[in-house]
């Protein structure tokens, strides 16, 4: 999947960067930036799969499956620096206007809009189960919309001769795709701190656990995820008098997969408050 969309984009990367060249056109060099993020978090993506399969050994117990997650960090990075490169260049064009050789500029854009569209339908499949994929499929998306307003921008042009349509579609492209950039560099940092995932709320889990018969008190509960598609917890859960831990940690077991989706928990039993400082328990 990632393979296919990689080759789709790195070629016409090369073709879009000839055409911005050919016809002077700042929104086509806009556009061939997204792209060539594009083309970077496509590989990034694809080497981090590769490597987030390799199994845990003594090093690395959790294995190398957080290798996604910094790889959609740089990816947000990447896209940062080139939205504020736009930006910059805009300025200067807005000044003095360039010429732009519209009917290139609106046939490199069409062809770029195909395939945007075409590494989109590759990917769409994969972006719900992980970061990596989304961020990539989030940057295709992006230079999907920024091919639109190329071809939008180049008919302006050639309608009107307003060569600052140019610098305003690259402009537009840079400010559109900026928030969500934002919302995938939280998402890597939230996971990257073992925050705890998105949907998921620690009060909720701490009373649902406190619910379960034979439970006098939770603790030093965390939850957090170390990919974007698993969730781990660790707590401490203090038994009432008399209760037997077994049916209760049972319990505790299906509460969290049932209602949280939690597969992986570390539950420890303690039959007194436990000093969370100091690394003792009883």
């Amino acid at each position: 999947m990632l393979a296919w969309a990689l080759g789709l984009t790195t070629a016409f990367l090369l073709a879009e960067l000839v055409g911005a060249w050919l016809f002077n056109s700042l929104a086509l060099l806009s556009d061939a930036a997204h792209m060539f993020t594009d083309a970077a978090a496509l590989a990034i993506a694809l080497a981090a799969v590769r490597i987030g399969q390799r199994p845990a050994d003594d090093e690395r117990t959790f294995g190398y499956r957080r290798f996604e997650i910094l790889a959609a960090a740089f990816n947000a990075l990447l896209l940062f620096a080139v939205a504020g490169y736009v930006l910059w260049e805009s300025v200067g064009r807005f000044l003095e206007p360039a010429e732009v050789e519209s009917v290139g500029m609106l046939a490199v854009a069409a062809i770029g809009l195909v395939v945007n569209l075409a590494a989109m339908r590759v990917l769409a499949a994969g972006k719900e189960h992980s970061l990596n994929v989304k961020g990539a499929y989030l940057e295709v998306w992006a230079d999907m919309l920024g091919s639109v307003g190329v071809i939008l921008g180049a008919l302006l042009i050639m309608a009107t001769g307003w060569l600052w349509v140019d610098p305003l579609v690259a402009v537009g492209i840079a400010l559109w795709v900026l928030p969500r950039t934002w919302t995938l560099l939280r998402q890597t940092i939230q996971i990257l701190l073992e925050g705890v995932p998105s949907g998921l709320s620690l009060g909720e889990i701490r009373a649902a656990i406190g619910a379960v018969p034979g439970v006098r008190g939770v603790h030093d509960l965390h939850v957090w995820s170390v990919s974007s598609n698993d969730v781990s917890l660790s707590t401490h859960v203090e038994l009432g008098d008399g209760a037997d831990w077994d049916p209760v940690r049972v319990d505790i077991a299906a509460i969290l997969r049932e209602r949280f989706g939690i597969e992986h928990a570390t539950i420890q039993a303690e039959t007194e408050p436990c000093d969370e400082g100091s690394g003792l328990h009883p």
